[in-house]
């Protein structure tokens, strides 16, 4: 009986273990920045975060120039609202592909990322928000026969 009681004893403390949540660890490159990419759309962006002031740069040029419109940077600063950390990072990112909502999606979805990265502890108010997760929404192709992706040429019975 006391060995089918120890043979319980150790089972749980298998699945205990098992149970636990895994442990994410901070990933930094040689400079001390958190490397991430994100994707949006036909949009790709490669995003570096490093602790300063809060300056974010886009294609070597300043976020307000690069994204004119005011809604595009409020997107990119959701995440940082989020995780209570505006002006504690400077960001630097490169994007390539898609229109300017699509990039400053993936801008976002970079951000988001490297921000885990960086601080391991933010990514459940994150992953809550639906930052970490990739949008896989992307435009349907044209169908040969038809105008476009769906509408089809006007019908003619004779």
């Amino acid at each position: 009986m006391s060995k089918t009681l120890e043979d319980l004893v150790e089972v749980t403390d298998l699945v205990s273990e098992e149970n636990t949540a895994p442990k994410y660890e901070q990933k930094l490159d040689a400079q001390g920045r958190a490397y991430a990419t994100g994707k949006r759309k036909d949009a790709v962006a490669r995003v570096w975060l490093k602790p300063g002031s809060g300056k974010i740069t886009v294609n070597g040029r300043d976020v307000e120039t690069y994204f004119a419109r005011p809604v595009l940077r409020l997107i990119i600063a959701q995440a940082f609202e989020i995780a209570e950390r505006v002006d504690a990072y400077d960001i630097v990112c490169t994007v390539k592909g898609g229109g300017l909502s699509g990039q400053a999606g993936a801008v976002r979805h970079g951000v988001s990322l490297a921000l885990t990265r960086y601080e391991t502890e933010l990514r459940a108010p994150l992953k809550k928000a639906g930052f970490l997760t990739r949008d896989a929404r992307v435009v349907e192709r044209k169908k040969y026969g038809r105008a476009k992706a769906r509408k089809s040429f006007q019908f003619s019975k004779r």
